[in-house]
């Protein structure tokens, strides 16, 4: 057996993620195979998932070691992954789906962010006190990865991204130190998303 197959398989962080790949899937948040997953390995290397794997079908056989020291940053989604992990040690894994919900939302909003105001769930995401009460959720426009790791660079250096931001009409990233707390960004942003679409819709429907 290839030896970085072998080792995957053994690799507990990677088992946890193929599961967390099949529950993803399960809530429509990955039409089509769609998404990139990885789980940080090294200072400088993670595993990815494969672009032609189903995530509700992964094993960790199928996950593909990445080191960014003898890579080239081409692909935008890749060269991402890589920037959230490069820009803080803790950072464990990442996630990036294409929910219908977010990706509806990115393309709502025409400001470069919005904020959530006045739920509860903000505290599971907020990295400062001031976010529990106003949290901001950046919207990037799709661009090349050279610019969008530039705006990311800006975005951080005003303030700490609560662990995600949007693509408009690309996906939601998340991250977090751990596979769980991965899965509990995602599914909080997934909740507020949900719940600012409903009050748009019921906005436009007392206005109509």
């Amino acid at each position: 057996m290839n030896q970085a197959i072998q080792t995957n398989q053994l690799n507990p962080y990677a088992i946890q993620l193929c599961a967390l790949g099949r529950w993803i899937v399960q809530r429509q948040w990955l039409p089509f195979g769609s998404g990139l997953f990885s789980v940080r390995t090294a200072e400088h290397s993670a595993l990815f998932t494969s672009t032609d794997k189903d995530k509700g079908e992964l094993s960790p056989a199928d996950l593909v070691p990445y080191h960014w020291t003898s890579h080239d940053q081409t692909d935008t989604a890749t060269a991402v992954h890589q920037f959230l992990y490069q820009i803080n040690p803790h950072h464990k894994v990442v996630l990036q789906t294409h929910s219908m919900q977010a990706t509806v939302f990115s393309c709502l909003i025409k400001a470069d962010q919005h904020l959530f105001v006045g739920y509860q769930l903000q505290n599971l995401v907020a990295i400062s006190e001031s976010q529990r009460n106003c949290c901001p959720l950046a919207i990037l426009d799709p661009q090349n990865a050279e610019l969008t790791l530039q705006e990311l660079h800006q975005r951080f250096e005003r303030e700490t991204l609560p662990h995600a931001f949007l693509i408009r009409g690309h996906g939601l990233y998340v991250w977090g130190d751990s596979i769980d707390s991965a899965k509990r960004h995602l599914e909080t942003w997934q909740f507020l998303i949900g719940c600012e679409l409903e009050r748009i819709k019921a906005s436009c429907h007392f206005n109509s």
